[in-house]
């Protein structure tokens, strides 16, 4: 049995004693594992509310990456809003070949 990274209060709704990871570079590798289980949700959702419910996943793990590296979600969302300001978004659709 593989040990699963799981949100806060599963443990106690499935009335079982987590472990607590201790390391932050194994806490690291724990988010970025569980980062790739909610994007490949998110791809598989279909409908908008599954596709909402697994944004807000990977909005969580994500503010836990950067919570762990002393970044708020502030800072992110400013950083995410200057490389939209320099670069643009993706909301018109380009692509190029690469």
């Amino acid at each position: 049995m593989t040990k699963k990274l799981v949100r806060d209060n599963i443990p106690n709704i499935l009335g079982v004693q987590p472990e607590i990871i201790q390391d932050d570079n194994e806490y690291i590798k724990a988010l970025k594992k569980k980062l790739d289980e909610e994007t490949k949700e998110l791809k598989a959702a279909k409908t908008v509310p599954e596709i909402m419910e697994e944004m807000a996943d990977v909005l969580e793990v994500l503010s836990c990456i950067a919570k762990v590296h002393g970044i708020n979600n502030n800072e992110l969302f400013a950083i995410a809003d200057a490389k939209r300001a320099e670069k643009g978004s993706f909301i018109h659709r380009a692509r190029i070949d690469v």
